[in-house]
């Protein structure tokens, strides 16, 4: 079935395009008389207006997009929810987008926005080179915003956490608990989150100052899956080699962790101990409960729409902001704490 067009309605209603234009965009200037005829056009025929065209005519859209790693891991999840509040009272509309950590489709997710001229893009990228995506959209002038990420661009907004400080959180803790061989397990290190985080875990080794052993066991997804593999590898270890505990680089690599050692009769915390990172709902509803470390997840969401908004509105005159919160270890039975 067609469309129904604008000159359609003023057909119907007896009215100039101009005016049914009025009716949809300046309603007040319209009598009510008047109005009324255009308005009952527009229900009999099932018109519905082509905003998207309206919008680009004007040269402003009110879609906003987030590019995110993972979909399925609900650290993104909470992110986009708190972005959504944000671009949702700014009468917008949020679409989400997943890269699944793969450069080339995120690559392709960033060239499709450019071409239906998005106000702006949320992203948290795959890699730490900028993408010529990326700058292409900024060149346009359709804001860009870091989520997640922490570098200090001139021509660009960032939000982050400290992850430098929440990978130290964690070794700190266990070196504080008694373990001397610990495994790091997380990947690919070309996500800066992963690498920061295993950063901060050396930095805290190296304050210590204690004989401590970080085994890196690498991943090449951040998922339940690669968790299990991971404890398959250190499973394998001939137990007085074994490490005695595992920081994990996100939550679902923990839950892999926690089922494998368990399925193999290995216990938690008294066999290995276990600390995740970014505290997603599931991380306290595990059969063990989930040591790990809390980010605000919600907030870096609000944080980064609030920043994209406030760039689109003010366009030149808008300075660049770069925002770091702080993480918070959250010590639970999984690393040692008590019931």
């Amino acid at each position: 079935m067609a469309a129904v067009s604008v000159r359609e309605v003023a057909q119907r209603a007896g009215v100039s395009l101009g005016t049914v234009s009025n009716v949809l965009n300046r309603p007040e200037s319209v009598a009510p008389p008047t109005r009324r005829r255009v308005l009952d056009a527009i229900a009999e025929l099932g018109f519905v207006r082509n905003d998207s065209a309206r919008q680009l005519r004007a040269g402003r859209s009110r879609t906003i997009a987030i590019v995110v790693l993972d979909m399925a891991n609900p650290f993104f999840t909470d992110v986009a929810r708190g972005a959504e509040t944000v671009v949702d009272a700014a009468d917008g509309m949020l679409v989400l987008c997943n890269s699944g950590e793969d450069p080339r489709r995120e690559l392709r997710h960033l060239e499709l926005l450019e071409e239906q001229r998005v106000r702006g893009v949320l992203l948290t990228p795959v890699g730490d080179e900028p993408s010529p995506a990326v700058e292409r959209l900024i060149a346009r002038g359709i804001p860009v915003v870091l989520v997640d990420r922490g570098a200090k661009l001139a021509d660009r907004c960032s939000v982050a956490v400290d992850d430098v400080q929440g990978g130290r959180l964690v070794l700190r803790h266990l070196v504080a608990q008694g373990h001397r061989r610990v495994a790091y397990v997380g990947g690919p290190f070309g996500i800066r989150q992963v690498a920061e985080r295993h950063r901060g875990a050396v930095a805290a080794i190296d304050e210590a100052g204690a004989p401590v052993e970080l085994r890196v066991v690498a991943t090449g997804r951040l998922s339940v899956a690669a968790g299990r593999d991971a404890a398959a590898e250190l499973i394998g270890t001939p137990a007085g080699q074994r490490p005695t505990a595992v920081f994990c680089a996100n939550d679902l690599i923990a839950l892999g962790v926690l089922q494998k050692l368990t399925e193999h009769g290995l216990r938690v915390p008294d066999d290995v101990a276990i600390v995740g990172y970014d505290d997603i709902d599931f991380a306290a509803a595990a059969a063990v409960p989930l040591s790990s470390v809390r980010q605000p997840r919600e907030r870096l969401g609000r944080t980064a729409a609030e920043l994209l908004l406030a760039e689109a509105d003010e366009e030149a005159g808008h300075e660049h902001r770069h925002v770091l919160f702080q993480p918070e270890l959250v010590v639970r039975r999984s690393s040692g704490a008590p019931d």
